[in-house]
């Protein structure tokens, strides 16, 4: 058997840079990890043999390292196990114990033959297993089943009770605190969440969905449970609630103008109080139940106001300030809207049904009920149902709803394709290879709703203060209300009147609105341009950034590396050519699948080789014919005992025309030179000129490779500053040089072999989203397309998103300080305070919603 070393997977090894080089490389990192040769003895992956020095899957570095290199990781990185799930029953279980994808492979083929078991998945990865049966009977035997095989494993249960509503009418974050009180007094429910700026409410309760909308409602809201489908519970409330306000609105303005007729003043008075029945039954219903749930919202100071003013006689008064309250809450409820459709639309994009290819004839099915393995047909001008992988066909796709791209791609067979993608021009067929719920498309919207729900430190900081300045402004309310005519300044209905001016002015809702309604426009914006930004964090963070660091292979170049050159020193070019091959045929680096791919193409063949071995950050070596043979840089062979006058001269000619040279020897001779050479990216050069034009100020190329290849490729860039010869660790130094050096660090890869680089930054971003999931779960942000052209975007959204935040706040504290000073001299009405407080509010979203229109 031929010994697969960590050769194949060294920390160095870039990954493939497209989708289709993902699945050219399976086969490669599955022999490493899976061979069939005498496999209780030397297989790279088997349980005894983690003493091999040598072997891939020994644990010789750190685990961040480990992540990024392990070759055995890479394989389950790009391979997908698929699992239909329409079986009859289906359970979960986290396995503990693998320490190879071969051992994921072990369970599968184990379990599989059990009596009852349908289906097996197990992903090294994340350690879970899903099995389909035909009844739950069969997974009674699985735990100890496993356990023969020398691992373990524990079900996982599913909470059946956690459930996510979309909660409609929300016009503020204290909207949503009251919704929490409301539910935690609630015996039947264990737990519950509301977020605002999503508008949704994840709730683990025992009672039934009904009685949880019914709770909803009473409070003065609408729920729905959440569902891939447009809620039909806005339109109808829409409708009411344009009723209450032009009703309202019209007795209003019958009453103002009765008033000044001969007629008695009690008409007008029982006009005004059917205005303010009218428009504050909702929120005076809404503020019963906050303050019995302990919670001081708007809706509570707002009919506090109302009441107040209707009791010291200022009934017109009272109807205006219900009245502006309800126009404001409804244009608030109607803007933020706007932002969560933003990501709703995304739902929109993938088709419900698809042409499903049986025989020779075509049904059209739902594409819930539609397997993984089963044939759809896309005609053209039709949008992409589900992910999969031409099988006849080509044409070219539009792809902007995943990756943002603005030209089509050609697809051809063997090419992946995604949910919610435009077929441009000829009929395709297409092999399924996901289900619908586990679809980019599909993942892509659950990702960006998970950020929208989490808080920024600016949106964070905010809540807090809005929660100490509402009670502080409500008690003085109540004491400017009674301390003064106590002491005998002034009369009660004076001071009254002030009070309940204040009472509105403690409304903090413009201030609590100004973050998370501009996050979630941002977040959103950049989702439909083909940016996935994890949360708020992220945003603020991308827009304080000031230096990119930039892998080079596959992110500022095409990871396409080509053979230009071939040079021999000593014996035949077609000898040098068939031990190149024999040692980089088991390797997934750009460079040698180049070298790979060019012998192949010769059609040279392999010598036998074995005792593979990996040489960290200098080359492989193997035994070909009893005589160890190296393939390297020049500092593998300077340890050796070989004059290199002749062979360095060439290599730093070579090195200095920005190629790249594999050196091919033994211990005592050199075969010869093998020159590759990458292509800068098209679009490199004038992304990175944008960025500096942005405000970046430093843009850094790290590479392994030698000073003179690295020079060429940053004056090609725009790189103003380069960092060559680097070892994957050394990548985190010079990440950790620029933070010292004050910088505000992002540092753009792969998403994998650049893991550690990429945690150390201040910002990890990865490129290719769309080809890897690995990539979308483990950087801040993911570009879905595989360069660099929207990354100025995203730093321009994050800046000015920044900035907006910014100028919320300020213009929230503003509007809120120049009330307050209005108060005492007697200059600020009740009604103005109410329209000062929803003004700002809308004023503050119309301001976020800016962000929605920056394009791409």
């Amino acid at each position: 058997m031929k010994e697969i070393s960590s050769s194949c997977c060294s920390t160095n090894k870039k990954k493939p840079s497209n989708t289709s080089e993902l699945f050219n490389v399976i086969p490669v990192a599955s022999s490493c990890c899976n061979s069939t040769k005498e496999p209780e003895k030397d297989s790279c992956c088997s349980n005894d043999s983690a003493e091999k020095v040598s072997d891939c899957c020994a644990s010789q570095v750190s685990k961040s390292e480990e992540k990024a290199s392990s070759c055995c990781s890479t394989t389950i990185e790009v391979e997908e196990n698929i699992m239909e799930t329409n079986a009859g029953e289906r359970q979960d279980f986290l396995v503990t114990g693998m320490d190879c994808p071969a051992c994921a492979k072990t369970i599968e083929k184990g379990l599989g033959s059990l009596p009852g078991i349908e289906m097996v998945k197990v992903n090294y990865s994340t350690a879970k297993m899903q099995v389909s049966a035909a009844n739950s009977s069969a997974f009674i035997p699985i735990e100890k089943e496993i356990k023969k095989l020398g691992y373990s494993a524990e079900v996982l249960q599913q909470n059946k009770n956690l459930r996510t509503y979309d909660i409609v009418g929300m016009d503020c974050g204290s909207c949503a605190k009251s919704i929490e009180n409301h539910f935690n007094k609630n015996p039947s429910v264990k737990e519950v969440s509301v977020n605002f700026s999503t508008g949704k409410m994840k709730i683990e309760h025992t009672n039934s969905v009904d009685e949880i909308i019914s709770e909803v409602d009473k409070i003065g809201y609408s729920a729905s449970l959440k569902s891939n489908k447009k809620s039909t519970v806005e339109q109808p409330k829409s409708k009411k609630e344009n009723w209450i306000i032009i009703s309202s609105g019209l007795l209003i303005v019958l009453g103002f103008l009765l008033s000044y007729l001969s007629v008695p003043s009690f008409v007008s008075t029982i006009l005004y109080a059917g205005a303010i029945v009218i428009s504050g039954y909702k929120p005076v219903k809404s503020a019963f139940y906050a303050i019995k749930s302990r919670s001081l919202d708007m809706n509570v100071l707002m009919s506090a106001a109302a009441i107040g003013a209707a009791l010291i006689g200022e009934w017109l008064e009272g109807a205006t300030v219900v009245w502006l309250f309800a126009i404001g809450n409804y244009l608030q409820t109607k803007s933020i809207e706007r932002t969560r459709n933003s990501i709703r639309s995304l739902m929109d994009l993938s088709p419900s049904e698809a042409w499903v290819k049986i025989g020779n004839d075509l049904i059209k099915k739902p594409v819930e009920e539609i397997s993984v393995g089963t044939t759809i047909v896309i005609k053209p001008g039709d949008r992409i149902a589900l992910d999969g992988d031409v099988v006849q066909g080509e044409s070219s796709v539009n792809q902007a709803p995943i990756t943002g791209e603005s030209i089509p791609v050609d697809k051809a067979i063997g090419d992946s394709v995604y949910a919610g993608t435009i077929n441009e021009h000829s009929l395709l067929e297409i092999k399924v290879t996901k289900l619908a719920e586990d679809t980019t498309i599909s993942k892509i919207i659950h990702l960006v709703e998970e950020a929208q729900e989490q808080k920024a430190p600016t949106e964070a900081f905010v809540d807090k203060f809005a929660s100490i300045y509402t009670p502080i402004v409500f008690i003085a309310a109540l004491a400017v209300i009674v301390i003064p005519p106590l002491i005998g300044f002034g009369t009660w209905g004076e001071w009254f009147y002030k009070g309940l001016e204040l009472l509105v002015v403690a409304c903090p809702c413009a201030l609590v609105i100004s973050t998370p309604v501009a996050i979630v426009s941002a977040i959103g914006n950049a989702a439909r341009n083909g940016v996935l930004i994890k949360g708020g964090t992220f945003l603020e963070a991308a827009g304080a950034i000031n230096a990119i660091a930039f892998d080079k292979t596959g992110t500022l170049t095409e990871g396409k590396p080509k053979v230009s050159d071939i040079k021999t020193f000593s014996g035949s070019e077609e000898e040098l050519l068939s031990i190149a091959l024999t040692l980089e045929e088991y390797s997934t680096h750009p460079i040698a699948k180049a070298i790979v791919d060019h012998v192949r193409e010769l059609g040279k063949p392999a010598k036998d080789g074995a005792e593979y071995k990996n040489i960290v950050g200098k080359g492989v070596q193997a035994t070909i014919t009893g005589e160890i043979y190296y393939a390297g840089n020049l500092k593998l062979f300077k340890g050796m005992s070989i004059p290199l006058g002749t062979v360095e001269a060439y290599v730093n000619e070579v090195q200095n025309n920005g190629k790249t040279v594999v050196i091919i020897g033994t211990k005592t001779d050199i075969l010869g030179v093998i020159s590759v050479a990458d292509t800068i990216r098209e679009n490199s050069a004038v992304a990175l000129k944008s960025l500096l034009s942005s405000g970046i100020k430093q843009t850094v190329m790290l590479t392994g490779d030698n000073e003179g290849t690295a020079k060429l490729i940053a004056s090609k860039a725009n790189v103003n500053r380069y960092f060559a010869n680097l070892l994957p660790e050394d990548k985190v130094d010079a990440v950790k040089k620029l933070q010292e050096e004050g910088y505000k660090v992002a540092m753009v890869g792969d998403g994998i072999n650049d893991a550690p680089a990429l945690a150390t930054a201040d910002l990890g971003i990865a490129m290719g989203g769309a080809g890897t999931d690995t990539a979308m779960e483990t950087a801040d942000i993911v570009l879905m397309a595989d360069n660099l052209e929207k990354l100025p975007h995203t730093i321009k959204l994050s800046k000015k998103a920044l900035s907006i935040i910014k100028q919320n706040i300020w213009f929230s504290i503003l509007i809120k300080v120049i009330a307050l000073v209005l108060i005492f001299p007697g200059w600020l009405t009740l009604w103005m305070a109410v329209l000062s407080d929803t003004g700002a509010a809308l004023i503050v979203i119309l301001n976020a919603l800016r962000l929605l229109r920056i394009k791409g």
